[in-house]
Formats: C-alpha cells, structure tokens, sequence
C-alpha cells in the first residue's frame, strides 16, 4: 500500500536528484574550458601516439624521451604555422579590411550597386528589387570590433590554453600504460578484456582518422591557394587557408567555402570592372573550388572517412548526415569519431547481434 510518506519519500528523491544534476550540470559549465583543454589534448594524444611508436620502435628511443620529441615536433610544427600565418594574415587582412568596419560596409555596398549595374544592363530590374528590400540600409557591421574584441580576448588566454594542452598532452602521451592500469582496477574482471580491446581498436582508429584530416585540409589548402595564385585573386593565402578550415565540416564545409571565396574574390577585386574583370575571375575561381572539391570528394574524403575508421562511404555519409540534423555543424564535425567509437564497443560487448556483425566486419 502506498503511504504519504513514500509519496513524500519519491518526491523528495526525484528532487534531491534534479538539483544534483542541476550542479553537476552547472559545475561543467563552469568547468569548460578545461573539458575543452582535455578533448584536445586527447585528439594530440591520438595523432601523437604514432609518432610517439615510431620513436620508440624505430629509432629505439626510450619512452620518456620519445614522449618529449613528440611534444617537441608538436611545439615546432605550431610555432612555424604561427609564424607563417600570423604575419601574413595580419598583412593581408589589412588589404581585405578586416579591421575597418567603414570601409566593409562600403566596399560591399560598393560590390552590390555593381551588381545591380551589370543586371541592370540585362534587362533585370534588381535596382527596384533592392530598393523594396532595402537592403543596403540594413548592412550593419558594428558587430565586428565586438567579434575582434572577443578574438583578442581569445589570444590574450591562447598562452595559458596553450601551456594546458601541452601539459596534460604531455602525461596522457607519458604515463599512457598508467590510465590503463588505473582502468583494469576500475572495470569489472568479466569486462575487463573488451574494455582494453575496445580501447586499443578505438586508439588506432582514431589516430589514423586524425592524422588523415590533417593531411586532407593541408592538401586541400595547397589546391585551393594554387587556384587562387592562376587567376590572380589578391590575399590567396589567407583566403585559402579560411576555406580549407571550413572543410573540417563534411559536405557542407566545401560549399560554404566556395560562397566564401567568391565574396573574397569579388571584395578583393573591387577596384576592377565588375562585368570584365570581377565577374570572370569570380567564376573561374569558383570552377577551380570545385574541381578542388570533386578530386577531395573522390580521393581524399574516402580515403579519411572510410578507409581510415574502416566504414563504407554510404555508411558515412548517412551518419555524417544524421548528426547534422540531430545536433548542426557540430553534430556533423564529430559524427565519425563517435560513430567509430560506438561501432567499436558494439563489436567487443555485442559480436554475436547481426548487425553490428554486419556494420563491424571490417575491424
């Protein structure tokens, strides 16, 4: 029989229950950038162990000096990415505007009345459209020094993020054999084989993908740069290097890229005749973007995507697509790694279920 004080009991447990979420939830808000912090320092961990073996194996170095070498090469290969980029981009931003939200709002202006002359001439009336809409009265570029201000704010804590990623990369590359010992005490002795299966699967599948990406972006950025030098668009660098960043998205990335270099390219060219020179340009640009795109899409992506966490293509994109409808871009950023993951603990804990035989049977 069900008595007030049990009620009460429930009530009082689902309660107590509630809050401690309620603080747990707002002490990994508090906490978040250190989470963040550790999820790099985990994805340096996993793109650091193969070099970190390869030291250790080939070159017979010990483990704590191979452990140092390996942050080294990390410490050097961001420092020269450092000095490479930042003068150049600074130089070259100043080219683009970046930092004179007038002269923005200006230039786009600017582009737009172009626009409308070169439609204007083929007999479209965007003029009437854009005065409807008003468009050019509803620009509005105030929001930028808050963006720069909060970019700066970013830099000035880079070098105590920087020094915490370094640090706690440092001990899970060291003290590795460490965690998993500490792990083995953890688990269960009946789980405990799957457990360490399913690690040491998912660290070597990761660590390929990782390393793919990287490689795939840094090719990616080399192509995009060399369209970009053929037909002479000013500030290619810097132009390249944002629209190889956004690659990091599957599928969606590459066409956001391509919306981007093409209103770089226009903006950068601004002082040219927009139906001789701007437009042209702009459209071989964005031909050479997607011939970049389809050898990506055919060589590279499938290599990373597929062979590097041993998925079909369709397997991939299907997830890819999935988690960008669950949860957005970010969703869509991190859908590989985790679907690896859960395909992974599926084959240590379920073999015997088909389907997972079935998505499972080239780990």
């Amino acid at each position: 029989m069900i008595t007030s004080k049990i009620i009460s009991n429930g009530i009082l447990r689902a309660l107590f229950t509630i809050i401690c979420c309620g603080l747990l939830l707002f002490f990994v808000y508090q906490i978040q950038s250190i989470i963040i912090y550790i999820i790099i320092s985990l994805i340096l961990t996993l793109i650091g162990n193969p070099i970190l073996n390869f030291f250790k194996h080939k070159l017979k170095f010990n483990h704590l000096v191979a452990t140092i070498v390996t942050l080294l090469l990390f410490i050097g290969i961001l420092s020269s990415l450092i000095m490479m980029f930042i003068p150049l981009i600074v130089s070259q931003g100043a080219n683009l505007s970046l930092l004179n939200t007038a002269q923005i709002e200006k230039d786009i202006i600017l582009l737009i009345d172009q626009i409308s002359v070169f439609l204007n001439d083929h007999n479209i009336d965007s003029a009437k459209l854009l005065k409807e809409s008003n468009i050019t009265s509803k620009l509005n570029f105030n929001f930028i020094p808050n963006f720069l201000n909060s970019i700066l704010n970013t830099i000035s804590s880079f070098g105590v993020g920087l020094g915490s990623v370094l640090f706690i990369t440092f001990f899970f590359l060291k003290d590795r054999l460490m965690f998993i010992i500490g792990v083995k005490k953890i688990i269960p002795i009946s789980h405990e084989e799957q457990v360490l299966n399913s690690f040491n699967k998912i660290n070597g599948l990761l660590s390929r993908y990782f390393i793919g990406l990287l490689l795939q972006l840094f090719i990616v950025f080399l192509l995009y740069v060399i369209v970009l030098l053929i037909f002479g668009v000013p500030n290619a660098v810097v132009i390249a290097f944002l629209c190889a960043v956004l690659n990091i998205i599957p599928y969606v990335g590459p066409l956001i890229a391509s919306v981007l270099a093409a209103i770089l390219t226009m903006l950068s060219n601004l002082g040219s005749n927009f139906q001789t020179e701007i437009l042209p340009v702009t459209i071989y640009v964005l031909i050479g973007f997607w011939i970049v795109q389809v050898i990506d899409n055919n060589v590279s992506q499938p290599l990373i995507f597929s062979k590097s966490v041993s998925s079909h293509p369709l397997e991939i994109f299907l997830v890819i697509l999935i988690a960008g409808f669950l949860s957005g871009i970010l969703g869509m950023v991190i859908a590989v790694p985790i679907y690896t993951i859960i395909k992974v603990i599926g084959k240590e804990f379920f073999p015997e279920n088909k389907i997972i035989m079935l998505l499972t049977k080239d780990i």
